[in-house]
């Protein structure tokens, strides 16, 4: 067995645990029990904790920035949009741990807005700062900073999701779905280029 594969399959188990039971469940030595080596055995690969959980958040930042592109780039800039806050939602409603561990826990390595985020650190992001960055390159959106613009949409959607997350929103699921897409549009239409802009 070489290191890179241990070093992966710990990752794997750790990520497992976190999207099962959250961030507080991850231990060296219950990842180690769950891989077939010694706490200390992961301490070759991660030098602490806080490495490991930042090695679980590169895996699923990289990997869901991956899945969203993998998406056919059919359908006009409005229809993309609209099918990347889908995904957005279905990773969000559907590993709320984890969510929670990515966007709103702090945590030791954590990106930070806007200097990871302009070095491309925030692969997600760097999907929606794309799709910002075209709807202005065609005119469909006003010329702006894109970072900025593309933190404003998000940021909505995730105060949304965190309000439904934690039940102060009460609507079954389709609903608050279609509430999201109805306010990024919101936004969005605010920043359309008008005649008179």
């Amino acid at each position: 067995m070489n290191d890179r594969g241990t070093a992966g399959r710990i990752v794997d188990v750790a990520r497992r645990i976190l999207v099962e039971e959250g961030a507080g469940a991850v231990s060296m030595r219950r990842v180690g029990d769950a891989v077939g080596i010694t706490a200390m055995a992961i301490y070759r690969h991660y030098p602490n904790r806080d490495a490991l959980l930042r090695a679980v958040a590169d895996r699923s930042a990289s990997d869901l920035a991956t899945m969203w592109t993998e998406r056919a780039a059919s359908g006009d800039w409005e229809e993309r949009a609209s099918a990347a806050l889908d995904d957005f939602l279905d990773f969000a409603l559907g590993n709320p741990h984890l969510y929670r561990f990515l966007v709103l826990e702090s945590w030791a390595g954590a990106r930070r807005f806007p200097e990871d985020f302009r070095d491309g650190q925030g692969p997600p992001f760097s999907v929606v700062t794309a799709l910002v960055e075209e709807g202005m390159s065609t005119g469909r959106l006003r010329a702006d900073d894109p970072l900025e613009v593309a933190m404003v949409i998000t940021s909505s959607t995730q105060g949304l999701v965190q309000q439904y997350l934690s039940g102060r929103i009460g609507m079954d699921e389709p609903d608050f779905r279609a509430l999201c897409h109805r306010s990024m549009w919101r936004i969005v239409h605010g920043l359309v280029r008008n005649n008179g802009s």
